[in-house]
């Protein structure tokens, strides 16, 4: 099938389905979009066993699309970039320490602790998979997904404070945990990064220090070369151009120079967001470029989670993979707890909280479409299908059941 075709499927389903979540679900978009899809799913596999070839048909689609590429080559850096253009940078300052331990050692600590507890657990249930792809596993599920957390905090009315931290850490963790999954890539000798290269301690401080610190300056230089050329202009549709050209080029470049795009493109989505709107922009194309970006992020979402809906139909549904899974929802949420219990628990002797901020962080951390991605990078096998389906699971509870509820937590906190 053609792209024109695939996107045009893609769109439509996001566009019928986005109708019947405003005209009768009435929930959360990115909530109704994966279960409208999923229970298509569940239809299309009900309908193939009952001889219909719509099965085989939509299988055959879906495996044309690669997930991977789609979001993490394609679709991420223009969602990262809608969601950093409204955070106010004054407000990220005042919570800097706390989206900066949350997202990196929040991260690396969820990443070691959830990949000893998988190894421990996925052996109960016979599955032989290596302590490294463990690792793996611990890192692309630890990182809280700013697709599905954004689309969330649009309508939970939280608390500006609360709402920044969510976030920051949320935009800056998941491109912290791609550059932990690249390092871990490497050492299990099936990266793109050094695979070819001896992997000692320093060669792993080199790499992470060159994807995401490199990716923070080289944001922050893309982000000013843009912001100074938008400020000698005010025509809005060469303004929308050149943040498009940021967006899309300026990942491209990052990926070239083996920089984190994700951290590269919301840098330079901070420094547009507040210094180009407010220095660079006339208000006229400040309403342009709002409205365009909001209307990206809306379709771009839409399509992202009516395509993790159907991805259902390309697992391989073992009975150990989905125990695996159910049993590692509670894991993931307690690791979770203790990851962002303790550094929050110490920033606490200087600085107030929101109440009940960490069951907030714990349940608000909700897990999307770049573990699915992540998980995908992984060579074809066993490990792989196996490390899928439990991604799976849990991506699936996270923004069905906390992704419902999230919202009533915030609001107690608040009373």
């Amino acid at each position: 099938m053609s792209i024109i075709n695939t996107i045009a499927i893609l769109i439509s389903l996001a566009a019928i389905f986005s109708y019947i979540n405003y005209r009768f679900l009435k929930v959360p978009q990115t909530i109704g979009l994966l279960a409208i899809a999923l229970l298509m799913s569940l239809g299309i596999v009900v309908l193939g066993k009952m001889g219909f070839p719509i099965e085989d048909q939509a299988t055959v689609l879906l495996k044309g699309i690669d997930f991977n590429e789609t979001l993490m080559q394609g679709m991420l850096s223009a969602l990262l970039f809608a969601g950093a253009l409204h955070v106010h940078l004054e407000e990220l300052i005042k919570q800097k320490w706390v989206v900066a331990i949350l997202a990196s050692v929040g991260v690396m600590t969820s990443t070691f602790l959830v990949g000893y507890a998988s190894y421990y657990i996925f052996g109960w249930f016979g599955l032989d998979i290596p302590f490294i792809y463990c690792l793996l596993f611990g890192s692309l599920i630890s990182p809280t997904d700013p697709i599905a957390v954004l689309g969330i905090l649009k309508t939970v009315g939280a608390p500006k404070s609360l709402e920044t931290k969510i976030a920051g850490e949320s935009l800056f963790n998941d491109g912290v945990a791609v550059v932990v999954f690249l390092v871990l890539l490497s050492i299990a000798g099936v990266g793109g990064h050094g695979e070819h290269e001896e992997i000692n301690a320093v060669s792993i401080i080199t790499l992470f220090l060159q994807e995401a610190v490199g990716g923070a300056i080289f944001g922050l230089v893309i982000g000013y070369i843009v912001y100074r050329m938008l400020a000698t202009i005010d025509n809005y549709q060469v303004e929308i151009l050149l943040t498009l050209a940021l967006v899309f080029g300026g990942h491209a470049l990052a990926m070239a120079l083996h920089l984190s795009g994700p951290i590269a493109i919301v840098v330079a989505g901070l420094l547009i967001g507040n210094g180009g709107r407010k220095l660079a922009m006339s208000d006229k194309t400040r309403d342009h470029l709002d409205n365009f970006w909001e209307l990206i992020d809306e379709i771009l979402n839409a399509i992202l989670f009516v395509l993790i809906g159907l991805e259902v139909l390309i697992l391989t549904f073992n009975p150990q993979y989905i125990w695996a899974g159910l049993v590692m929802i509670p894991t993931v949420l307690a690791i979770r707890f203790v990851s962002v219990g303790i550094p929050v628990s110490i920033l606490r002797l200087r600085q107030s909280f929101t109440p009940k901020i960490i069951r907030i962080l714990t349940w608000g951390g909700l897990r999307g479409g770049i573990s699915i991605a992540l998980v995908l990078t992984l060579p074809e096998g066993q490990n792989r299908e196996a490390l899928l389906m439990i991604t799976y699971v849990i991506v699936i509870f996270s923004i069905l059941v906390q992704g419902m509820t999230v919202g009533k937590l915030v609001k107690s906190s608040s009373k």
